[in-house]
């Protein structure tokens, strides 16, 4: 691998559609407690280059601009670094990573997702080692669950227990599907999801009944989504989310990340299905509301969501392709 080459690679972000909250007691490997189905969404985006660098420069990490510390991405840099190895590679004694999101970091918009997944695959990519998506899933998880996900595009399941997400239809599985994404506190979250994670865990009387739960409703979620039924899976979407954060307002101290406007557009979401339109919520942990649509009544329901939210910065996506690795689609099948 030259000094002076870089790698860049784009993904996007997956959006849970029945959730993933929660990791198995082994909480060092990242190991989903809840399985989850989710969609990558087109047009946000992460931008990352990675370059190696001499070992006595020392990893070196930003995102947005801004210097990260390095600590937070060791776990996996360290397994991408051994993974590299067995495959008969040199891994580089470490790396610059410049990072860029199109959309808020840390506010409950899964950048996490489509970062650890970026990294991961521009990594994998500049040590020159074969590697499938199922080995970039799995090495992805260790940084971050969802971003297991974002390794593939599309839509994909990542089941309870499992050490990698699969991919389940490709972004054309479902072409008028339309997601709108309402941001109503750009800045990070107070508390990380990985901290609100662990805390429900350990302290909501309902997380056992949680985790349980949510194999009927992954289960009716992938049945939902390989028959395009949006009635069915946004009815399996509100549950999946309303329970989870059920988990979230019963632990100790409570974890609240709703903010009057993220009530508000639940409530236009309620009136807009009264009147006939699909407008089906979901929410991950933050404030943010994402509301999945159709391509024929997008206008309509962003309208309703406008009058209801009138602050809230609106994103109108779709299902996402895979990433691009120097521009050019990974292999959906895995091979690089």
């Amino acid at each position: 691998m030259l000094k002076d080459e870089w790698v860049t690679a784009e993904t996007s972000p997956s959006l849970a559609l029945v959730k993933y909250w929660g990791k198995q007691q082994r909480a060092a490997r990242n190991i989903p407690a809840t399985g989850s189905v989710a969609v990558g969404l087109s047009d946000l985006s992460t931008l990352t280059y990675l370059r190696p660098l001499p070992a006595d420069e020392g990893d070196r990490i930003q995102l947005g601009g801004r210097l990260q510390n390095p600590e937070r991405f060791a776990p996996v840099l360290r397994a991408l670094q051994e993974f590299v190895r067995k495959q008969g590679g040199s891994p580089p004694p470490a790396v610059e990573v410049n990072s860029e999101n199109s959309f808020p970091t840390a506010a409950g918009l899964a950048s996490s997702s489509s970062g650890l997944a970026a990294l991961v695959l521009a990594y994998l990519h500049a040590s020159r080692i074969p590697y499938t998506l199922r080995d970039a899933a799995k090495l992805a998880r260790i940084g971050s669950g969802s971003a297991s996900r974002s390794v593939f595009g599309g839509f994909t399941i990542l089941p309870a227990g499992s050490e990698a997400a699969e991919p389940l239809f490709d972004k054309d599985h479902w072409p008028e599907l339309r997601i709108l994404i309402l941001v109503m506190q750009s800045g990070p979250k107070r508390v990380s999801s990985r901290d609100a994670m662990e805390l429900a865990r350990e302290t909501s009387p309902y997380y056992p009944a949680w985790c349980a739960d949510s194999l009927q409703q992954v289960a009716q979620g992938r049945d939902a989504l390989g028959r395009r039924l949006l009635p069915e899976l946004g009815a399996v979407m509100r549950r999946s989310y309303l329970r989870m954060f059920a988990t979230m307002f019963s632990a100790d101290p409570p974890v609240i990340y709703w903010l009057p406007e993220s009530v508000a557009a639940i409530h236009a979401c309620a009136s807009l299905r009264e009147h006939g339109y699909d407008a089906w919520e979901t929410m991950d942990a933050g404030a943010q509301v994402k509301v999945l649509t159709t391509e024929e009544q997008v206008g309509r329901v962003r309208s309703g969501l406008t009058e209801a939210v009138p602050g809230a910065l609106i994103y109108t996506s779709r299902p996402a392709g895979p990433p691009l690795v120097n521009g050019t689609p990974v292999a959906p099948r895995g091979e690089e």
